[in-house]
């Protein structure tokens, strides 16, 4: 039987997952600085996201599921000692090859904001497991959106290379906390960690519920990707003409999704993913509607994006509530499977949000989301039938049973 944390454990996971995720997004507004710094085109240095893209999404492949093989305390705190090993490599380099190479490092080491996520649904409490993954989510959706501002006024202060320091010394901290409090015991998996690998793609094909976590996970990604990549290009143009520093600003309406995690966490545990997910979905789509009337009134945009955000980042945290519901002994895998696939699909919005925006203007492009959320509500609404867990054979039961049982009672 799974121990449930000890105090502050669930928290601490919290920490971790805003801590590490921010790495992958804290230099982003300083690459101008750090272009000039090391003397190469600002198109280069460019490429620094698309490696910390690239690093998190090999590190959801191949070391998320290590969640279902290494003891927590072991596993986060080791990950965690190599993000700051790669932040500080990243600090010292002398040019963009050692620091695009540092950043692949840093994104694979900062998925260990999704193993907190695995840990704290598989450790969680009975009747608790929306609360305590919501809670992780919560930590990583702050860890996000204040990555760049905390970033950039550090970068500003101090330095770009100081401020991975800093970060590095952050990583640190939250390695020993995680080595002193988070449990030792190992998972129960009877499998090698090849097999583990191997059997990743099966998963899907086995549970079909995690088809539909996928399909409407990944709807609703491309609809946040188009939403606030064609955003920041329609502001940025007439008539709005607005500059980095006020477009950033309406990043803030987020943190009413960050708000609103914990009573998603509730809900999730009292009313079930499913109707938690659906309600989301439809407070996300109304947001949307709100965005497709035009941006020409601020205050009435920052409300379109705040429930816009607030349902994204609801559904996100039932949604994968739901995965780890599906087998709790192999939540690391199931995890790997959905969040693999869910950023592979949610990539579209991105690319697909500058060519809907000149061929359909902004109005269409948010149509273009609208439709996306709506799909997405139908999918997560619909029932798929009950299946049995990975390794737990189905319940045979025993013939006049239920007519003893009467008897006996």
């Amino acid at each position: 039987m799974t121990r449930p944390l000890a105090g502050g454990g669930t928290l601490l996971l919290a920490f971790v997952a805003a801590t590490a995720i921010a790495n992958n997004y804290a230099l982003q507004p300083a690459l101008t600085t750090v272009a000039a710094d090391l003397g190469v085109p600002l198109a280069v240095i460019g490429l620094v996201p698309t490696a910390a893209l690239a690093g998190c999404m090999t590190g959801f492949a191949l070391l998320l599921p290590l969640a279902d093989h290494v003891a927590p305390r072991r596993l986060v705190a080791a990950q965690l000692v190599a993000l700051a090993a790669a932040l500080g490599l990243a600090s010292a380099a002398s040019g963009p090859a050692v620091l695009l190479a540092a950043y692949l490092l840093i994104g694979a080491a900062a998925g260990v904001a999704a193993q907190a996520g695995s840990i704290a649904g598989r450790h969680a409490p009975a009747g608790r497991r929306g609360r305590g993954v919501a809670v992780v989510a919560a930590g990583l959706s702050a860890g996000i959106l204040l990555s760049r501002l905390v970033g950039g006024t550090l970068a500003d202060l101090l330095g770009w290379r100081p401020m991975l320091r800093v970060f590095a010394a952050l990583a640190l901290a939250c390695a020993l906390a995680a080595a002193l409090l988070l449990p030792r015991e190992r998972p129960g998996s009877r499998t090698g960690y090849g097999a583990t690998l191997a059997a990743l793609p099966p998963l899907l094909r086995r549970h079909r519920e995690l088809r539909r976590a996928v399909a409407a996970g990944g709807l609703w990604y491309v609809a946040f990707n188009l939403v606030w990549v064609a955003l920041a290009l329609a502001l940025a143009q007439p008539p709005h003409s607005l500059g980095p520093t006020s477009i950033g600003l309406y990043s803030l309406a987020g943190l009413l999704g960050f708000a609103a995690l914990p009573l998603t966490g509730r809900l999730t545990d009292r009313f079930g993913p499913r109707t938690v997910i659906t309600g989301s979905l439809l407070a996300a789509a109304a947001g949307t509607a709100v965005l497709a009337t035009g941006l020409d009134r601020p205050l009435v945009t920052a409300a379109g994006l705040a429930l816009f955000d607030a349902g994204c980042f609801a559904a996100q945290a039932a949604n994968q509530s739901r995965v780890i519901a599906l087998d709790p002994a192999r939540s690391g895998s199931l995890s790997s499977v959905y969040l693999v696939l869910y950023f592979t699909i949610g990539a579209l919005g991105t690319a697909l949000a500058a060519p809907l925006l000149n061929l359909l203007g902004w109005h269409g492009t948010a149509l273009v989301a609208l439709t996306a959320l709506l799909t997405a509500t139908a999918v997560a609404r619909t029932r798929a039938p009950d299946t049995p867990a990975v390794g737990r054979r189905p319940e045979i039961r025993r013939p006049f049973a239920h007519r003893q049982d009467n008897m006996g009672s």
